[in-house]
């Protein structure tokens, strides 16, 4: 019973950290503030920010503004903002 009760314990302590969303990968679409899709990740930079090209122009999202919502990777930027990164 004792066992039972630890093993227990231990599998609810690891539960949050199988929930925690991934981390952003190369090829995955990214989405706007909006939902508007802006395009794939081009490159996953060393500090978790990622790069793509958006419309002509070749942007570095933060990634402090990237999380997954729905599944999806999305930026708290909306699309004429990340247009406006120089």
């Amino acid at each position: 019973m004792r066992f039972f009760v630890v093993a227990l314990a231990l599998a609810l302590s690891a539960a949050p950290a199988l929930a925690e969303p991934p981390a952003a990968t190369t090829g995955a679409m990214l989405r706007d503030a909006n939902h508007v899709r802006l395009g794939r990740v081009d490159q996953v930079r060393p500090d978790g920010s990622v790069s793509l090209i958006v419309g002509s122009k070749f942007v570095v999202v933060p990634a402090s503004t990237l999380s997954v919502v729905d599944g999806k990777l999305t930026t708290s930027l909306t699309k004429k903002e990340i247009g406006d990164i120089k």
